[in-house]
């Protein structure tokens, strides 16, 4: 997904850095600096796990989340990037999922465990007894 978007950035003329698993130290310091310190550089295309790690990127105003994750903490994680010391700026995140998608399919499934992990946690000494025998089974599938 984000080599789709390079090349409509590219195209438009618009500039950006990208950032993935693929990209050297040396390349990543790069595009981080830049990011930074470039006032027309306002587009940083990184994947998630790429940018979950080592970043602080203060000059981020919004967060755009393409491509899900199975796990929400490594989303949250890479979101996080951008809440450093240093940032004066309110983020925005979005999470964009297009409909009828494995990705939809993905965030639902974060939705459900989210929901049923808050209630196994929940001090409610009735949470077990209000799990249905869907919930049970989606737990260990």
């Amino acid at each position: 997904m984000l080599r789709l978007i390079e090349t409509e950035l590219k195209n438009s003329g618009v500039s950006y850095e990208y950032l993935d698993g693929q990209c050297t130290q040396a390349e990543r310091e790069n595009s981080v600096n830049h990011f930074q310190n470039d006032e027309t550089c306002r587009v940083f295309l990184i994947s998630l796990k790429a940018g979950g790690a080592g970043l602080n990127l203060t000059k981020a105003d919004y967060v755009y989340i393409i491509d899900p994750w199975w796990n929400p903490a490594v989303e949250n994680q890479a979101i996080d990037r951008c809440y450093r010391i240093g940032q004066e700026k309110h983020i925005i995140a979005y999470r964009m999922i297009c409909k009828d998608t494995v990705e939809e399919k993905i965030v639902n499934i974060q939705t459900r465990k989210k929901q049923i992990a808050t209630e196994l946690i929940s001090t409610d000494e009735n949470v077990v007894k209000q799990l249905s025998q869907e919930d049970i089974l989606d737990l260990f599938s």
